[in-house]
């Protein structure tokens, strides 16, 4: 878009992009089918209060719906829907005279329709003989326009906003190019006769015959914006420009055999330059060579009607991506307003930005021995002579790149992998932790990594390469530090390589935590740690459960044979640790009165007290390794509930309670306070109140209940419940269902995994691919851009009141009430309301250091500023 924000569709969402600072500003969720097509609106009118800056963008899916966004808010401004087939094309109208809300769309099979996308009226519709798969406006002349058809190339020349065209189009055919003789050798001919042969004409007004290949293969359309009357055909090996006024082909740009494929080709305005992007996600920029380099022979008799052939030079490329079956290259675009910097999309979902970057060095200029010319040659920047130490930015835009142009790469936003997905969000935020706590969550995915990424921005933080296997689930037992465990497919005995890693964020370090053990045994189906975080239990599929110590990374126990499997675990959430401290808090203060005391006096503790104390404090030196008790409840297959203690390092058994018998098999427990609720294979939930000592059971009439989850903060007895179909949130104080997801019903993804992030957002993961926050109401909800936490602050006045926009213009552009130029507008005397002023700041503040140099420059006019701020 004009604003440097990128904007692609992924699935069935919409995700906006910032291409400077590589963040996901805005993700827009509302259409049920996959996304086709994106267009930003055009800026090229007068923006005042009236008519303010904004941030509009239209986007199409596979079910032939058009959704007109405000980006900045997240809000839809209509919708548009004329048939149930995928959009095959749209274009926001260039000539702004009429209106700036004109939309035309080609709708399958062969219409196509003007719209007015502020209101979502129709304005008129027109019916082609043939299937159209594209389109181009003539950027010379509104009233243009050309269509790709399945057929041949159809010209429009009555096009108008308000009534649609008259006549159905002069239609002309193409003859294949590979019939033409530019991939044969030429032979040498007279000048007239070469010429002549070297561009066959290749556009007729019949029907071609069966032989030659019609446009099947033509991947793209379009009207070259830097030279008037010409247009492009791109074929996967070759590129044809035709001249529109003799209908000859002058100039191909041809792949030879061992050459990649072309995929997109997007013209320039600027130059005459083409940027190609190829099958290998290779990304070319080729420019037009300036005519004066080719010479006729002086004895051929000068041409009646010479036809100048255009030839195209390759300047600059780019790396390319490794392709794979699941991983290749999309799409690009181009920045609309400087032309030197494009993305690529790559179907993992990573977008890469590439900057065309000028190699300067007035010598080699002058003695390149190569005929390409330079992109250009140093004479102005911004309209401005070029003096030779005047400040000025090489790279602005194409128009003012010198030399020989290389592609440099700016790498790029890295995207979730493949769906399945285990999440776990860090421990919740509490009074103690307010400082260095980060909202993290750890996302273990199929290849065996873990991603960890800051939830308030949705940057990723780390990646982290654990396992060789698919991650099963993660537990947290500190701030800055996991439990991860990953395991591998079975073998024909049903035994599994099992992984169990323990995780250091800060530094990376990873540990296995079961040392040598993990080789065929059967599968661990969950790992629990305590509330206090000592203790973990390690679950297993047909064997007796283990319990370790997770600071001193040793097994405190394993059960015997014939101990039952654990189906379901929790940790209590009650501990003897405060009572702990207390005593040793007594045992402290009684050792400082005891030194203190004098010889004489008659100590009141007995010296064996003390010795035991003063033994038990080396030992937990600073409070660190005090052992408190924590207790667990777990089920067993047959449904009996058990309950176990854990001390130090003895575990004891303490007691029994018989099953429920309306319940299934238990598939999991969740505890907090005096409330235990389990969940069984058949949907049901049962709550027990432990201080009242009474259960209720509620059916949910939804099938196995796959995971529960209480909800962080003191009181908050708000509970998660996962199903194979979706999810519900329940409030387990008044035993009544909040809210409730369902795939199929209300949203097409299906759930994969759940957790809380704070008191009052969930985080769902799903097999879309996405992770997604929701509130308490659990619908899916877009959010404005100006609330959002980025961790780099990123250039977007778009983003201000229309108010402030323009005066921030207004700042940049012109100071005449002070010798010097400031970038500081909080020392003027400028009546507006401080918020908003700090807005204004906070956006001058990001601009970079060589726009700043150059914005205070003193001897920078005010044509060239209105130019870089234009910009």
């Amino acid at each position: 878009g004009w604003q440097g924000l990128i904007a692609y569709g992924c699935h069935s969402l919409v995700l906006i992009v910032d291409a400077n600072t590589a963040q996901t500003l805005q993700v827009l969720e509302r259409h049920k089918a996959s996304v086709v097509k994106v267009k930003w609106a055009k800026e090229n009118y007068h923006h005042n209060i009236g008519s303010p800056y904004s941030l509009r963008l239209a986007s199409a899916d596979a079910t032939g719906k058009i959704i007109v966004w405000d980006v900045a808010t997240g809000t839809a401004r209509c919708e548009i829907q004329e048939h149930a087939k995928p959009i095959q094309d749209m274009q926001w109208l260039w000539n702004q005279d009429a209106s700036r809300d004109l939309l035309l769309a080609v709708h399958p099979p062969n219409y196509i329709v003007l719209w007015n996308a502020d209101t979502g009226t129709k304005l008129w519709k027109k019916s082609y003989a043939e299937n159209i798969l594209s389109f181009s406006f003539d950027p010379f002349d509104p009233s243009h326009l050309a269509l790709l058809t399945s057929e041949g190339i159809v010209f429009i020349s009555d096009f108008s906003p308000s009534k649609a065209p008259a006549s159905s189009g002069k239609k002309v055919y193409i003859s294949s190019p590979h019939s033409s003789p530019s991939h044969k050798q030429l032979a040498a001919a007279t000048g007239a006769k070469k010429a002549l042969d070297r561009v066959k004409i290749l556009i007729s007004n019949e029907k071609p015959n069966a032989e030659s290949v019609t446009l099947n293969d033509c991947l793209q359309l379009s009207y070259l914006p830097s030279k008037r009357n010409y247009m492009l055909l791109l074929y996967p090996r070759e590129i044809l420009i035709l001249d529109l006024e003799v209908n000859q082909t002058v100039g191909v740009i041809a792949i030879e055999r061992t050459g990649v494929p072309f995929l997109q080709v997007i013209p320039c305005f600027q130059r005459d330059g083409l940027f190609c992007l190829h099958e290998n996600g290779c990304i070319t920029l080729r420019v037009r060579r300036s005519s004066c380099s080719i010479t006729g022979t002086p004895n051929d008799e000068p041409d009646p009607d010479p036809v100048q052939e255009l030839i195209y030079d390759l300047r600059s490329q780019c790396d390319a991506i490794r392709v794979t079956k699941t991983v290749r290259p999309f799409s690009m675009v181009c920045c609309p307003v400087n032309e030197n910097s494009a993305a690529l999309i790559v179907s993992d979902g990573r977008v890469m930005i590439w900057e065309l970057k000028s190699s300067i060095s007035a010598r080699n200029v002058r003695n390149s021995s190569s005929s390409a010319s330079p992109l250009y040659s140093p004479v102005s920047f911004c309209g401005i002579p070029v003096g030779a130490f005047q400040n000025k930015l090489p790279d602005l835009s194409l128009d003012n790149m010198i030399g020989q142009g290389t592609v440099a790469g700016e790498e790029q936003l890295k995207r979730l992998p493949l769906p399945p997905f285990a999440i776990r969000m860090c421990p919740p935020l509490t009074t103690k932790n307010i400082k260095q706590y980060e909202p993290i969550l750890a996302v273990g995915t199929s290849n065996g990594s873990v991603l960890v990424f800051h939830l308030t921005s949705g940057v990723l933080h780390k990646e982290l390469s654990i396992h060789s296997c698919e991650v099963k689930g993660i537990e947290w037992i500190s701030l800055t530090g996991f439990i991860s465990f990953a395991t591998s497919t079975p073998n024909n005995l049903g035994l599994v390589r099992n992984e169990l890693q323990l995780v250091d964020l800060p530094t990376g370090r990873s540990i296995a935590f079961r040392g040598e053990r993990g080789n065929d045994e059967p599968a661990i189906e969950m790992i629990k740690v305590s509330h206090l975080k000592q203790y973990l239990a390690v679950v297993f599929k047909d064997k007796p459960l283990e319990i370790w110590d997770v600071r001193t990374c040793t097994l405190l126990r394993e059960m015997s044979k014939n101990f039952p499997t654990a189906t379901a675990l929790e940790w209590s959430p009650s501990h003897n640790l405060k009572s702990l401290r207390k005593k040793q808090l007594a045992a402290r203060e009684a050792m400082a009165r005891q030194t203190v005391a004098s010889d004489t006096e008659v100590s009141s503790l007995e010296s064996s007290v003390i010795s035991l104390l003063q033994e038990a404090e080396s030992k937990s030196e600073l409070s660190q390794n005090i052992s408190a008790r924590e207790h667990f409840v777990f089920t067993g297959a047959d449904g009996q509930v058990y309950h176990l203690t854990v001390e130090g390092n003895s575990v004891k058994d303490s007691a029994r309670i018989p099953p429920d018998g309306s319940m299934g098999s238990i598939t999991c427990i969740a505890w907090k306070g005096d409330i235990l609720v389990l969940g069984d294979v058949d949907g049901n939930l049962n709550f027990w109140d432990l201080k009242a000592r009474v259960s209720r059971g509620i059916p949910t009439h939804r099938s196995w209940v796959k995971k529960i989850r209480f909800a962080p903060g003191k009181g908050n007895q708000k509970l998660l419940a996962m199903y194979h179909d979706g999810a519900e949130i329940w409030d387990s104080k008044e035993v009544q269902m909040v809210s409730s997801l369902r795939s199929g019903r209300n949203v097409n993804f299906r759930i994969l995994d759940v957790d809380w992030c704070t008191s009052d957002k969930v985080v769902l993961a799903s097999d879309d691919g996405c992770i997604r926050v929701l509130d308490l109401s659990m619908k899916p909800s877009c959010f404005r851009m100006d609330e959002q936490d980025l961790i780099e602050p990123a250039w977007c006045p778009y983003l201000l009141v229309p108010r402030a926009s323009l005066a921030l213009k207004a700042f940049l552009l012109h100071q005449p009430w002070d010798e010097k130029y400031s970038l500081d507008i909080m020392s003027i005397d400028y009546p507006e309301n401080e918020n908003i002023k700090n807005l204004l700041q906070a956006q001058l503040n990001s601009l970079s250091n060589d726009i700043k140099k150059l914005l205070l420059d003193p001897d920078f006019t005010l044509l060239q500023r209105c130019l870089l701020v234009a910009r």
